[in-house]
């Protein structure tokens, strides 16, 4: 099988697999503030073992070309994301050791607001399950920025497609998503 077909399975497998374990309709209210009548839900497919991979494995391919030193994002979308990028990244020629932002300083040990590796210097990329309006991951991008790295990208696993991708082109950070929530919408 060559790439692109291997990139299609694997699409549609973990497609499927959000569209079983993380799509949901129902009133509720978004991290945005903003209410929808429907929700994704990306930590049980985040935390599955099959998904884990297929995210990973996904971010990965969309990665190549792009010029980095590291994975992270903020605290708690982004960590169940980060390890599997990086333990898989050598698999895709890439060594990508990972971080994460805190929402808050710790008030104790070393009371950083970057935690892992050392992104000072570096360029890195930035991880989120979920976009609405975008203003999760670009705290996260100002967090790392403030530490001394730049931001080569940020990557979601879904767009909601509620203004996120003008946020961060008026940022002028590049930003890309495996999926749309239109896709699911759709289905």
């Amino acid at each position: 099988m060559d790439q692109n077909a291997a990139d299609f399975e694997r699409r549609n497998k973990l497609f499927m697999l959000l569209r079983e374990r993380a799509f949901k309709r129902g009133r509720v209210v978004l991290a945005s503030g903003k209410e929808s009548d429907y929700y994704f839900d990306m930590k049980p497919a985040m935390l599955d073992p099959d998904g884990a991979g297929l995210m990973a494995d996904l971010i990965l391919q969309e990665l190549q070309g792009v010029t980095a030193d590291a994975v992270g994002g903020l605290e708690m979308g982004a960590v169940p994301l980060i390890a599997p990028v990086a333990m898989r990244s050598p698999a895709f020629g890439r060594y990508l050791p990972g971080f994460f932002v805190r929402k808050a300083v710790k008030d104790h040990g070393t009371k950083k607001r970057v935690d892992g590796n050392d992104i000072a210097g570096k360029t890195v990329v930035i991880l989120e399950d979920v976009t609405t309006t975008g203003g999760s991951a670009m705290d996260a991008v100002k967090v790392v920025e403030d530490a001394g790295a730049k931001v080569a990208l940020v990557i979601s696993i879904l767009d909601r497609g509620e203004g996120a991708a003008e946020l961060y082109a008026q940022a002028g950070v590049p930003f890309k998503s495996l999926f749309k929530a239109e896709e699911f919408l759709a289905s």
